[in-house]
Formats: C-alpha cells, sequence, structure tokens
C-alpha cells in the first residue's frame, strides 16, 4: 500500500506540480468556472446577464471582434508567403494559421453565448438575407472557418499519434499543403470581406449616430492587419522563451516588426482622422457618444489604451532600430499593439450604445446608459480566453507550431544567415 501511494505521489508531483502541469491546472479551473456559467446561461436565458435592450452587444461581442481581428494574421501572413512569394515567412504563416483556427472558433464560442438561441444557428444557410450586413459577415465566417481547417490540416498530420496510428490519413491530410495557394487566395478573399464588413455592420446603424459613418470599414480593416501580425509574432517569441518546443529566427520576426510598424503609420492615420472628423459632428446622440469617448467613462480606454500604449509608443519603439532589434522592447511593443486593437473593438462596440436618442415625435432627447459585464459574463467570457491559451499551448508542445526550422516541402532552401539565428 505504502509502494502504491509513493508511486501515485511521484506521479503528481512529476506531472502535475511543474510549470507545465500548473499551467493546466489554472486553465483548467477557469474552464471549469465557464462551464457552470454557460450552463446557468443556457438553463436560465440571457436575462441573468446584463445585456439589456439598449445595450444588447456586450462583453461577449467584444471577445468575439477581439478574436477574430488578431486572428487575421493568418490571411495577411499566408497572403505574403503564398500570393507575393515570400517564401521564408513560412513558418510565420504556419503560426498565423493555427492562431487563425483558434481564434475564429473563439468567436464562434462567444456567439453561441450571445445570440440565446444557438440550436437556431441553421437559420442563416437556409434563409439568406442578401441585404444584410450581418447575414454576409455570418457566411464568411463560417466559410473562412471551414478554409482555416484545411489550412491548418498540415499542421495536425505532425502529430506522433496520427502519424503512428493513422499514417494513411496523416499523409491524405498532409498532402493538403500542396493546395495552399488556392486556399489562401480563397482565404484572402473571404477573410477581407468580412473584416472590413464587420466594421460597416456597426457604420450603416443609424440608430447609434456615432457609428453611423463610412470609415468603420477601413478602421475595422485596419485594426485586425495590425493586430493579428503583431499577436503572431508575440505569441512566437513568448513561446520561445517559455518552452523548448518552440523555436524562433529573430532575423524573421524583426523583419515582419519592422513591417508593422509602417502599418501602424497608417492605421494611426486613419484613427486620428475619424477622431477630427468627429469632432465637428454635431448631432443628437453622435455628439454625446463623442463626449463619452474622448472625456467620459472611456476617456482613459481611448486616449491611453488605443492611441497612446496602443498605437503611438509601439510606432516608436518598433520604428527605431535598437528598440526593435531588442526583444524585450519588441515583445513588450507587440504586447501594446494587441492591447490597443482589443481596446479600440471594445470601444467602437459599447461607446455607440451608451447615447441612446429617442426616435419619438417632436425634439431629439438623448439619454445615457451604463453597461458592465455580469460575473457570469466574466466567467464564461474568460474561459473563452482559456480556451485559446489551452488550445495554442497543446499547438506549441504536440504540434510544433512555433517551429521556424520547418519549412515547406515546395520550399526546403533556407537561407544560411537565418538557420544560423534559430534560437531556442
Amino acid at each position: 500500500m505504502k509502494k502504491i501511494l509513493a508511486t501515485i505521489f511521484k506521479t503528481i508531483r512529476e506531472n502535475i506540480f511543474t510549470p507545465w502541469g500548473l499551467w493546466l491546472a489554472f486553465l483548467g479551473v477557469i474552464l471549469l468556472s465557464a462551464l457552470v456559467a454557460g450552463i446557468m446561461i443556457f438553463w436560465k436565458g440571457l436575462v441573468i446577464t446584463n445585456l439589456t435592450n439598449l445595450v444588447p452587444w456586450g462583453l461577449w461581442i467584444t471577445i468575439d471582434l477581439s478574436s477574430i481581428a488578431v486572428s487575421a494574421g493568418a490571411f495577411s501572413l499566408c497572403a505574403g508567403v503564398y500570393l507575393f512569394g515570400l517564401k521564408r515567412y513560412a513558418p510565420l504563416a504556419r503560426t498565423a494559421t493555427f492562431i487563425g483556427l483558434i481564434g475564429y472558433t473563439m468567436a464562434m464560442l462567444a456567439l453561441v453565448l450571445d445570440i440565446g438561441r444557438p440550436d437556431r444557428f441553421y437559420k442563416a444557410l437556409m434563409f439568406w438575407n442578401v441585404h444584410s450586413l450581418m447575414w454576409e459577415v455570418t457566411m464568411c465566417v463560417m466559410l473562412y472557418l471551414t478554409v482555416l481547417v484545411f489550412e491548418s490540416m498540415p499542421i495536425f498530420a505532425s502529430l506522433e499519434w496520427l502519424r503512428t496510428r493513422y499514417p494513411l490519413l496523416a499523409k491524405k491530410m498532409e498532402s493538403i499543403h500542396h493546395y495552399a495557394p488556392f486556399l489562401a487566395i480563397i482565404g484572402l478573399g473571404l477573410s477581407s470581406l468580412h473584416q472590413s464588413s464587420l466594421g460597416a455592420m456597426y457604420g450603416v446603424i443609424k440608430a447609434r449616430p456615432y457609428l453611423y459613418k463610412p470609415e468603420m470599414a477601413a478602421l475595422f480593416m485596419f485594426s485586425a492587419i495590425v493586430g493579428g501580425i503583431a499577436l503572431t509574432l508575440l505569441a512566437s517569441m513568448l513561446s520561445s522563451r517559455l518552452t523548448s518546443k518552440a523555436r524562433v529566427n529573430d532575423i524573421l520576426i524583426e523583419r515582419v516588426s519592422q513591417f508593422l510598424s509602417y502599418l501602424l503609420i497608417g492605421y494611426l492615420y486613419i484613427r486620428f482622422w475619424d477622431w477630427m472628423a468627429s469632432r465637428y459632428m454635431h448631432e443628437p446622440g453622435r455628439t454625446e457618444a463623442y463626449h463619452l469617448l474622448t472625456v467620459g467613462p472611456l476617456s482613459f480606454n481611448f486616449w491611453f489604451g488605443e492611441l497612446l500604449l496602443g498605437i503611438l509608443v509601439p510606432l516608436i519603439l518598433l520604428l527605431y532600430r535598437p528598440t526593435r532589434l531588442s526583444p524585450f522592447w519588441r515583445m513588450l511593443a507587440l504586447a501594446m499593439v494587441v492591447g490597443g486593437v482589443v481596446a479600440f473593438r471594445y470601444d467602437i462596440n459599447i461607446v455607440g450604445q451608451l447615447a441612446v436618442i429617442s426616435y419619438l415625435p417632436g425634439e431629439a432627447v438623448v439619454s445615457y446608459t451604463a453597461y458592465s459585464p455580469s460575473l457570469v459574463e466574466w466567467a464564461s467570457g474568460m474561459g473563452i480566453v482559456a480556451y485559446g491559451l489551452l488550445a495554442f499551448s497543446l499547438g506549441v508542445k504536440y504540434l510544433r507550431v512555433v517551429d521556424h526550422r520547418l519549412t515547406d516541402e515546395e520550399h526546403e532552401v533556407v537561407t544560411v544567415k537565418s538557420t544560423e539565428t534559430v534560437h531556442a
């Protein structure tokens, strides 16, 4: 009996009381809490949340929008590799594809909670409303998720258990790699459509005057591209410093970081232009929402989260060569870009709903409302985030999604300079 107990304790100590085991346990606790919260939501309905008719889109939609935004590295980097011939960046495209798959499944989970009746998801497939941007986004998301599944099959084919037990299936999944250029073209079209249409969906809502403007599509598109590339680079660098399973090529990351700094200039210009243009729009609903964003409860998030720390500071850090070459400053800049994109999606999602305009006959009257997520919203929302972290952690450990020594089968030649700079 003593030997059995000793063996059990030894197994627990060797497998659980390790950084990897504690990390899994931490995520497991969050996921268990989210499961309980999700059951409560499905059992009692959205009435237990703080969502209302005035603020129907809250934390879950912010997670949905942010997940889709930071997954845009998949279509942008795959387009660079397979359409523009930048073959040296294929390992980064591999990482971005896996992150894209995780991000879109996270968005799906958020929508399952938010729509209230997930059992009716098929309605969009049966009843086509071709005049609805929301329907177009729904179709593009479902189709692009399918494309990501096919693009990720060669990654899952590298799983040792699959290659050992089902070698023919693994070989078939690996062969899909040859269709990567065609999948990249389809993915570029679908992702570009729905990334911009997400912004356009907000931009055509007349009942929310602050959001009713044409530049929303461009803002969503730009924020998605910079956020997706930044997360891919950040996840790669962070993984390589936490586990020996991840290996990165610092030259590739530094070059893409420099390109990201140029994109940030364009993003800063569009966001600044949108802010300046909003100052001169004096109309009911729009003016009040503008003040909520710039001097009201969302002002700190806007000035510091979005503009200063989300765009301006990382732009300087990535443009200035000494800080860009420093792994610490580069990781900090990339983290701030990702945080800035999330802050932008939160601000845009919330601000237009907090200033409520009455459309009853007579003078337009604007009133204010407030929103803060309930406990079940936080628990379920953090569970979605924990799922994403768990999926990526397993991918790094077992699927080598961050391994810059890997190259595509069609172009195995890597420059000597790049090979010599592979770091653990």
